[in-house]
């Protein structure tokens, strides 16, 4: 499958994105765009499902956002909720400007914390003319509640004494350091987020899913931004658009897809994928494959004239 290095602006910070387009040159087409994980770039799960959604005949556009990956910005490893919205519509907007796509036939799909992302994009930007998710979360809820939604209020109250304390150093001219994502080891994983927690080091810390530009850190400010973000609040405003979201069965983040569910409006499928984990949906075929045929399914009818 072609894939063409592309640059747009997101808010004056260049985004860097990988673009895949259908080898045919039959007409302008419907077009997707794909947001990654929290801590993820362009060339793990979002260039993963780009590609092979592009292989059913769709352009489609993974990029990197803003402070991460190949894209610009500072501090790096800024993780800025309103920031990663705008590159969603920034994206969006490229895809505008360019022959080969359908400006009227724009999806979203948000993998992981991109998830609640393209939920707040799609609310606001009716340009987006279908929404779906996988294994979608929103990455504030799961910093303030914990991955299952049972995290005791103390612990994120101690990150935000710790982006306090940051932002102080950095005012007075010093290093504050980042906060560590991921700690050394697969058993330290398991200590501090069990299952999931494993899950997240053996894909992003290990030769199964590590990329050299995948952030291991957080710039401290990112917490205090996470703090009163609600990636689900404008999900009504999505109104009569379609949404899907494919979820595993055996995902620990499941019940955020369940908010989302109940919140929707309008047409809406919560999709169950059988023994799959959150992170088995980035990544393990055996669950990519069929989560790849059902996204082509609802886009081939949610984006056609």
């Amino acid at each position: 499958m072609p894939r063409t290095n592309v640059t747009f602006d997101s808010a004056g910070i260049d985004i860097a994105g990988h673009l895949y387009a259908p080898e045919s040159t039959a007409g302008p087409r419907p077009a997707i765009v794909v947001g990654h994980p929290g801590t993820g770039v362009k060339e793990q799960a979002a260039g993963l499902y780009a590609r092979l959604l592009a292989d059913q005949g769709f352009v489609t556009l993974a990029f990197d956002a803003a402070y991460q990956g190949e894209s610009g910005g500072l501090p790096r490893g800024m993780e800025d909720p309103a920031q990663r919205v705008e590159d969603l519509k920034a994206a969006v907007s490229f895809l505008t400007t360019r022959e080969d796509v359908d400006t009227d036939q724009i999806g979203l799909l948000g993998i992981c914390a991109s998830g609640g992302y393209t939920l707040t994009a799609t609310a606001g930007d009716h340009r987006v003319k279908a929404v779906a998710t996988v294994s979608g979360v929103d990455i504030a809820r799961q910093f303030r509640l914990g991955a299952d939604g049972t995290q005791n209020p103390a612990v994120f109250q101690a990150m935000l004494d710790g982006a306090a304390h940051a932002r102080t150093v950095t005012a007075r001219g010093d290093d504050a350091g980042a906060m560590p994502v991921f700690p050394e080891t697969a058993e330290q994983a398991g200590a501090l987020g069990g299952e999931h927690g494993v899950e997240g080091f053996e894909y992003y810390c290990t030769p199964r899913g590590a990329h050299e530009r995948s952030a291991k850190t957080f710039a401290w400010e990112s917490i205090d931004k996470l703090a009163f973000f609600d990636g689900f609040f404008a999900v009504p405003l999505i109104g009569d658009r379609p949404l899907l979201q494919i979820v595993g069965s055996s995902a620990v983040t499941s019940w955020m897809a369940v908010d989302v569910h109940q919140r929707a409006t309008g047409p809406k499928e919560l999709h169950w994928l059988e023994g799959a984990t959150h992170v088995d949906l980035y990544d393990k075929r055996e669950y990519v494959d069929p989560a790849v045929t059902k996204l082509t399914e609802f886009y081939t009818s949610n984006l056609s004239k």
